[in-house]
């Protein structure tokens, strides 16, 4: 039984089935199978396009001060908000490091593994109404994520309004 019928080849003259109408699918026999890998195909773009155009993944967070990497973050969504955690740090001497500048139940938790944005909605294209700890400092901020292009992602930590902040890009993780 042959796969795809439509695109046979015949080896020693090397002629291709010529049928009218020739698409990958017009050799399948059996619509329920065009239909089936059809709807894959369309997951699968979908699924890529979708991932290019949300701040859902691993970002590499850039110092505004400095200028230079510091950790990675991954961003996922859980229960309808966004959340990120710090999933590794760059600089190898501060990898085992604690918050101990931070209050509550962060406090002495590894800076590995810690949870740094909570809780944020999506609001047009903005993410917005949730915190971001700043585990150096251990202080939280009013947050908001916005990207900038397909890989390049706006973070802004405030208090009170929005003008008195700081403003990082972070970069995709490919």
């Amino acid at each position: 039984m042959e796969l795809f019928p439509a695109i046979r080849y015949n080896l020693f003259s090397r002629k291709r089935n010529e049928k009218k109408g020739f698409s990958l699918l017009s050799g399948l026999k059996n619509k329920k199978m065009k239909n089936t890998i059809t709807m894959l195909a369309l997951f699968i773009s979908m699924a890529f396009y979708g991932q290019s155009h949300s701040v859902l993944g691993k970002w590499k967070t850039i110092d505004d001060e400095t200028g230079k990497a510091k950790s990675i973050v991954e961003i996922y969504e859980r229960s309808g908000k966004i959340y990120g955690k710090i999933v590794d740090i760059i600089d190898v001497e501060k990898k085992k490091s604690l918050c101990t500048a931070c209050s509550g139940e962060e406090k002495n938790k590894p800076v590995m593994g810690l949870i740094i944005i909570k809780g944020l909605k999506k609001e047009g294209k903005e993410y917005n109404s949730g915190k971001i700890l700043d585990p150096t400092t251990g202080k939280q901020y009013k947050c908001f994520l916005a990207l900038d292009g397909n890989d390049k992602l706006k973070v802004r930590g405030y208090i009170g309004v929005a003008l008195f902040g700081r403003t990082q890009t972070w970069n995709r993780v490919k």
